[in-house]
C-alpha cells in the first residue's frame, strides 16, 4: 500500500445513478472526489467537487481533463458515465456509434492521460472502467455492446502497459441496475421489468450500491495485485442469455 498516494478520484457520471452511488461510497472512505458530469451533484459534502461537463464532446472534455488535474493529484479515475441509444441492426445510426466511441472510449483516454503523469510520480494509481454485461451481446445494443466490450480489450492493454508503474487498470461490468437509464428502456413497474428480474438467476434487478462496492474493491490501496480483470455485478446474468 502506498500510504502516500493522496485519496483524489475522478468520477465520471457522478451526478446520479451507479456514479452517485460511486462517489458517495468513496466519499464515505475518505476521498475527496471530483464528479464530471452534465448536470451538477446534488450530494452535499465538503470534499465533493462538481465540474459541468459533456463528457461526449471531445474538446469540453479535454478542457476538463486539464483543469482537473491543474486543480487536483487526481491518482483514481473511475469512468461510469454511458449512454445507450438502443436500436435494433437495421435502425442503428453511426452518428449513435460516434457519439458512444467518444463517450465510452475516448473520455476514458483523455482522463486517464491527463492523469497519467501524477500517477506515474507517486508510483500509485487506480483506473476502473464501468463496462456492461451488454458487453457479452444484447439485442438492440449494437453500438453500446460494441463500446463496452472496447473497453475490456482498452483495460487489458492498460493493465500491461502501467503495472510496472504501480497503477491497476480493472473493470466493473454490471447487469440491470435501478437507475435513470434502466428506466428509460424499461418502464417502471411494467411486466417487463417483473419478467427481467425473474430471469436474473438472483431473481432481482441490482441496485447502484451493488456497483458501488465493486468500484471501491478495485480501488482500494492494498489490492495492487489485481489488475486487468473484469467483474460482472449482474446477479449471474453474464452466465447465459438476458432477455431485455
Amino acid at each position: 500500500m502506498n500510504s502516500a498516494a493522496p485519496k483524489i478520484a475522478a468520477v465520471t457520471g457522478g451526478s446520479a445513478g451507479i456514479g452517485r452511488a460511486i462517489c458517495e461510497d468513496l466519499l464515505a472512505s475518505g476521498y475527496e472526489v471530483v464528479s464530471l458530469a452534465r448536470r451538477r451533484s446534488d450530494i452535499d459534502h465538503p470534499q465533493l467537487h462538481s465540474v459541468e461537463v459533456d463528457l461526449a464532446d471531445r474538446q469540453a472534455t479535454a478542457e476538463a481533463a486539464r483543469e482537473l488535474v491543474r486543480r487536483f493529484e487526481v491518482t483514481t479515475v473511475i469512468h461510469n458515465a454511458g449512454v445507450i441509444r438502443p436500436a435494433l441492426l437495421p435502425e442503428v445510426k453511426l452518428t449513435d456509434l460516434d457519439a458512444l466511441v467518444e463517450l465510452h472510449l475516448g473520455c476514458a483516454i483523455q482522463l486517464v492521460q491527463a492523469a497519467l503523469p501524477a500517477m506515474r510520480e507517486r508510483r500509485f494509481g487506480r483506473v476502473v472502467l464501468l463496462s456492461s454485461r451488454a458487453a457479452l451481446g444484447a439485442q438492440t445494443r449494437t453500438s453500446y455492446s460494441a463500446t463496452k466490450a472496447g473497453m475490456l480489450g482498452m483495460a487489458r492493454t492498460w493493465a500491461l502497459e502501467l503495472a510496472a508503474d504501480g497503477i491497476t487498470v480493472n473493470v466493473v461490468a454490471p447487469g440491470p441496475i435501478h437507475t435513470d437509464m434502466f428506466y428509460d428502456v424499461i418502464p417502471a413497474g411494467s411486466e417487463r421489468e417483473r419478467q427481467l428480474a425473474a430471469s436474473i438467476p438472483v431473481r432481482r434487478v441490482g441496485e447502484p450500491g451493488d456497483v458501488a462496492r465493486a468500484v471501491s474493491f478495485f480501488v482500494h490501496p492494498d489490492n495492487g495485485f489485481i489488475t486487468g480483470q473484469v467483474l460482472y455485478v449482474c446477479g449471474g446474468a453474464s452466465l447465459g442469455s438476458l432477455s431485455l
